[in-house]
């Protein structure tokens, strides 16, 4: 096969390439220009977080918990951590569930985390978390998508739409999700191609329409060295 007839079955392949991945690599660019038009930081909400001094624990602290001897009760990892202006154990049981004990010698388990706890500890770290338009209990079996963690929680949704996820367990503040963090959500999912759990980076249709852009590219690269003739002017 000469030369001349190499290039002109690239070109072909080239043209229908191009009409199979076109769509594919123009929804590629436009969701990547959306994904980098705001820093980072904001689309993770930290500009709607207060900035305040880190509490340390207090002197003498932690102070262990006594397990009961027969191994009735076990823990798969512990923590402490100042919570509320008191040192606080964080517990975790071997199925992922968390629970909070007083770390000040006495061990108590702490109280279930509350609307009330919600609405001041929203009101104190997050930037019009005083005047929230809702708050809503979630189970962990029914998280919100744009939450997507199997762990209960609370909801505080903003004036502006922001939503701030406070972990039912730890009365720790989870997740913040602005509403641009949402649409860089759906354009997320868009960009990889799996709009239902946006979490699969490497699925066969992904490769798939990736490898032929690859393909087509340098079937494109490859045609820029094809001779032309120069046209004879009449």
């Amino acid at each position: 096969m000469t030369r001349r007839k190499i290039m002109r079955l690239f070109a072909k392949w080239h043209i229908w390439l191009g009409w199979l991945v076109g769509v594919p690599i123009l929804m590629w660019t436009i969701t990547g220009l959306i994904m980098v038009w705001h820093p980072i930081e904001q689309v993770r909400g930290d500009h709607l977080r207060i900035e305040r001094e880190q509490a340390l624990l207090p002197a003498g602290n932690p102070v262990p918990i006594a397990l009961p001897a027969d191994g009735s009760v076990q823990f798969q990892e512990m923590r402490v951590a100042m919570q509320n202006g008191r040192p606080v154990w964080f517990a975790t049981h071997p199925d992922g569930r968390v629970e909070r004990f007083a770390a000040d010698g006495t061990g108590v388990p702490l109280p279930a985390i509350d609307e009330d706890y919600v609405r001041a500890l929203a009101a104190e770290q997050i930037v019009g978390g005083a005047d929230p338009v809702a708050v809503e209990q979630f189970s962990a079996e029914k998280a919100p998508f744009d939450f997507r963690r199997p762990v209960p929680s609370w909801r505080v949704t903003l004036q502006d739409g922001a939503h701030i996820y406070i972990d039912a367990q730890t009365g720790e503040i989870a997740a913040v999700r602005s509403r641009f963090w949402r649409v860089f959500d759906f354009v997320w999912g868009l960009h990889i191609m799996d709009l239902q759990e946006r979490e699969d980076t490497s699925h066969p249709v992904l490769i798939l329409f990736a490898a032929l852009g690859v393909l087509g590219s340098l079937l494109g690269c490859v045609l820029m060295f094809r001779r032309r003739k120069a046209r004879v002017k009449t």
